[in-house]
């Protein structure tokens, strides 16, 4: 199976249920938002997905690999973008991404056409002499964005990638990501608690209590009503 797949995943810190029995899937090139209120489970869903954490309970399978059995091949499908930002902001844009290109083993002209090609596709092109330090936070975040397609990975995954930031880079962003999926086809899981982050034709995935409430494809999610209002009923949350 291609895409992104997790089955009847659970994990607990200690005598805390973080998630539970946790199953859904992305396709291959669908774009879908894992959605819930904050401490819903989503970061801890993402440290499996990445092999921070690991579990005995359940299955995750990346682009046609079982995680737990190939994790190497699993693990270079994927580009990642976790809350936290995690650039050297004493180096360049392009110093940041020849680095992360170098850990995956690219290098010389091969390296340079995937950084060249990353940075045109978010728009960066003409900061690649700026220090990341001087970027805004928007822009921060599409560096962070090219640099986790430098690989060619097949999966994008994104942790609460627009915490932050202001009206206009959330726009930018979220127009950017959806662009990947759309015209790219690459398989995006998009965590967030922001319901206008979401398009009618995405997946969503309700996350509540570590416990998987709903997948489905938002227009048929919501039937007519806003996400926000089926979103908080779902959860019951206030707004």
């Amino acid at each position: 199976m291609t895409g992104l797949a997790v089955r009847n995943v659970s994990y607990s810190y200690g005598s805390k249920r973080a998630l539970d029995d946790v199953s859904f899937h992305v396709p291959q090139g669908a774009f879908c938002a894992l959605l819930g209120p904050n401490g819903a489970g989503k970061s801890t869903l993402f440290s499996l997905m990445t092999r921070l954490f690991t579990t005995s309970e359940g299955e995750i399978e990346i682009a046609g690999h079982n995680l737990a059995r190939s994790p190497r091949k699993a693990l270079a499908q994927i580009g990642v973008v976790f809350q936290q930002p995690t650039l050297d902001l004493d180096l360049s844009v392009q110093r940041n991404l020849s680095y992360f290109a170098a850990l995956h083993g690219l290098s010389g002209r091969l390296a340079q056409d995937r950084i060249t090609a990353a940075l045109e596709r978010l728009d960066m092109a003409e900061r690649a002499a700026e220090r990341a330090r001087d970027l805004n936070g928007g822009h921060r975040r599409r560096l962070e964005i090219a640099r986790c397609l430098i690989h060619a990975p097949s999966v994008l995954l994104l942790d609460e990638p627009t915490v932050g930031l202001d009206a206009a880079s959330r726009k930018a962003i979220t127009h950017h990501v959806h662009d990947l999926s759309r015209q790219d086809g690459m398989t995006v899981l998009w965590a967030t608690h922001l319901t206008d982050e979401i398009a009618p034709d995405d997946q969503v995935a309700v996350l509540h209590r570590g416990r998987l409430l709903k997948q489905a494809q938002c227009s048929a999610l919501t039937a007519g009503q806003p996400l926000q209002d089926v979103f908080l009923t779902m959860t019951g949350e206030t707004a």
